[in-house]
C-alpha cells in the first residue's frame, strides 16, 4: 500500500490532544497541501485564521453564553461542568483555526461550488498533518455561527461563512474507527 493510500486509511478524528506544540513548519505544510485543493476557476474560496489565545479568549462570552442556554435547567454542579468542558474546546487545541468560504449570494451554484472547494481544502490540509502524526477535529458547533463570532474574529460575515473551528495537535488516545465496507456505498451502473 502506497504511503498516501495508508494516510487516507488511517486518518481519525481526534478528540484528545497532548499540550505539545505543533511545530509552525508543519501547519505551513499543510497551509500548502490546502492550496492545492481542487477549485473551480481558481476561486480559491477558503480562508484559515489561526487563533492565537487572545483571539481566542474574544470567543469566551459566547461561549459561555451558549453553554448556559444548552444547560439551563441543569444543577449548578452539572452546568458548572458543562461551562469548563465548553471553555476547554475554545481553550484547550494546541492550534484552533476558523476556516471560512466565500459567499456570492448572486449565484448559488457558485457558493456550493466554492463549499465543495473549501471541504477538500480541509481535507488536504488535515491529511497533510495526519501524514506528520498530527491529529485534526473539524468542529462546526453553534459558536460557529454566531454572529459575535464574527466579531469578535474580524471575518466578513457578508463575505466569508465560518464552515468550522479545526482543532489540531498531537493525539494523546487514537479513536478506534469503523467504516463501512465499500460494497455498501459503491454502485455499479449498466
Amino acid at each position: 500500500m502506497s504511503g498516501i493510500q495508508e494516510t487516507l486509511l488511517s486518518r481519525r478524528t481526534v478528540y484528545r490532544f497532548k499540550e505539545d506544540n505543533v511545530e509552525n513548519s508543519f501547519l505551513d505544510l499543510a497551509f500548502k497541501a490546502a492550496a492545492h485543493a481542487p477549485n473551480h476557476k481558481n476561486t480559491n474560496p477558503w480562508r484559515y485564521y489561526v487563533l492565537g489565545e487572545s483571539a481566542r479568549s474574544l470567543l469566551l462570552p459566547e461561549v459561555e453564553r451558549l453553554s448556559r442556554s444548552k444547560m439551563s435547567g441543569q444543577p449548578a454542579k452539572d452546568m458548572e461542568s458543562g461551562l469548563k468542558r465548553a471553555v476547554s474546546k475554545i481553550m484547550s487545541p494546541p492550534v484552533l483555526i476558523a476556516v471560512s468560504s466565500s459567499l456570492t449570494p448572486s449565484d448559488s451554484f457558485r457558493e456550493m461550488e466554492d463549499y465543495a472547494a473549501t471541504a477538500c481544502s480541509i481535507q488536504n490540509f488535515c491529511l497533510s498533518l495526519w501524514g506528520n502524526g498530527i491529529g485534526t477535529q473539524w468542529s462546526t458547533g453553534t459558536i460557529t455561527r454566531a454572529d459575535s463570532t464574527y466579531e469578535a474574529l474580524g471575518i466578513p460575515k457578508e463575505r466569508e461563512r465560518i464552515v468550522g473551528f479545526l482543532k489540531v495537535g498531537y493525539p494523546e488516545i487514537l479513536p478506534e474507527k469503523e467504516k463501512l465496507d465499500v460494497e455498501s456505498i459503491r454502485t455499479y451502473l449498466p
